[in-house]
C-alpha cells in the first residue's frame, strides 16, 4: 500500500528544522545559515520512495512576532499544523531551554496533530543531558514519539523517516514523483541572493533586507541575465549593502552567482540593485509583492 501526507516540520529559530529537510531530500533546498530566522516562507520538499511520499513543510522558527512579517511568519507555521498528518518538533538540544520553548509547546499542545519530538545536535552534548531535556518534555508536551539525533552528522536519523511513515494515510502520489519542491526556481534564485547577504553581512542587516528577482527569462552573451532588487529599510543599510566603492555589493554578487548557477546548471549575469524600502517588514503591499502573503483559513 502506497503512503502519503503532509509533515509539518516546527520549532524554534535556529533549531535546525531546515537542516533536517534537506537531509531527507539529499539536496539543500531552505538556505541554511547561522543567521536565526533564516527561513521565512513555508517551503515543501518532497521526498518520494516506491512505497510513500512524504511532503515536509519546512516552516519559519516560532517565535513571538515583533512586527507584521514576524506574524505571517508565524501564520505560516501554525497553518502548517492544520495542514499536516503529523507535526516534527525540532529542538536544539544543545542550548538552554527557556521562556521560547515553552511558548512553542503552548502552541503544539493545544492543537490535535500527531506530534514527534526531535531532539537535534545531540552531536554537541554529553548523555545526561540529554536525559533531563527528554524528562522535561515528557513532563511538559505531548508527543507520540521522541527522536534524538543530528540532522548534521546523520547519527540516529534513519529511525526518523520509519516514524513518520506510521501517520501517513493510506493515498496516491500528492505531487508528481521527480518533483523536490512545490516552489519555482524564481523564489529559490531570490533565496540564493538573500544567503549571500545572511552570510556576508552582520547586525541589522539581514533580517532588514530582502531580495526580488525582477526577471531571469532573458539572454546576454549566451548567458542567462537575471535581475534582482535587494530591498532594506534605512539610508545606512543601503550603504553597508553597497561597500565601499561597490565591494559589499560585488561580493554578494559573487557569492550568490555560484550557487545560482549550480542551481540552474547553466552561466548566470547576475544584476543587483539596492532600493530602500522603509518599514517594508511592516507594509503589506511590500510584504505581498515579495511573497509573504498572509495565509488563508
Amino acid at each position: 500500500m502506497f503512503k502519503s501526507g503532509f509533515v509539518a516540520i516546527v520549532g524554534r529559530p535556529n533549531a535546525g528544522k531546515s537542516t533536517l529537510m534537506d537531509r531527507f531530500l539529499g539536496s539543500e533546498l531552505s538556505i541554511v545559515t547561522s543567521q536565526p530566522q533564516t527561513t521565512r516562507n513555508s517551503i515543501k520538499g518532497i521526498y518520494t520512495t516506491e512505497e510513500e511520499q512524504i511532503v515536509f513543510i519546512d516552516t519559519p522558527g516560532i517565535h513571538k512576532p515583533k512586527d507584521l512579517l514576524g506574524e505571517q511568519m508565524d501564520d505560516y507555521s501554525y497553518q502548517s499544523f492544520k495542514d499536516a498528518d503529523v507535526i516534527l518538533y525540532v529542538v536544539d538540544a544543545s542550548v538552554k531551554l527557556g521562556k521560547g520553548e515553552q511558548y512553542v509547546i503552548d502552541k503544539l499542545n493545544a492543537q490535535s496533530v500527531p506530534v514527534i519530538l526531535v531532539l537535534n545536535k545531540i552531536d554537541l552534548i554529553h548523555p545526561d543531558t540529554l536525559l533531563s531535556i527528554t524528562d522535561y518534555f515528557h513532563q511538559h508536551l505531548k508527543y507520540e514519539k521522541i527522536i534524538p539525533l543530528s540532522a548534521v552528522t546523520g547519527q540516529n536519523f534513519s529511525e526518523l523517516p520509519n516514524e513518520i511513515i506510521k501517520f501517513l494515510p493510506v493515498g496516491e502520489p500528492l505531487f508528481n514523483v521527480d518533483d523536490l519542491s512545490d516552489k519555482p526556481t524564481i523564489f529559490f534564485v531570490a533565496e540564493l541572493v538573500r544567503k549571500a547577504i545572511l552570510e556576508l553581512t552582520s547586525e541589522e542587516i539581514p533580517h532588514a533586507s530582502a531580495v526580488e528577482v525582477l526577471d531571469m527569462s532573458q539572454f546576454e552573451n549566451g548567458k542567462r541575465l537575471i535581475e534582482a532588487t535587494i530591498y532594506v529599510e534605512r539610508d545606512s543599510q543601503k550603504k553597508i549593502i553597497i561597500g565601499s566603492k561597490g565591494s559589499m555589493i560585488k561580493n554578494i554578487g559573487i557569492h550568490a552567482r555560484k550557487q545560482i548557477e549550480e542551481l540552474l546548471g547553466e552561466k548566470v549575469n547576475l544584476k543587483l540593485w539596492v532600493k530602500k524600502a522603509p518599514k517594508w517588514r511592516n507594509t503589506t503591499t511590500y510584504l505581498n509583492s515579495l511573497g509573504y502573503r498572509k495565509e488563508k483559513r
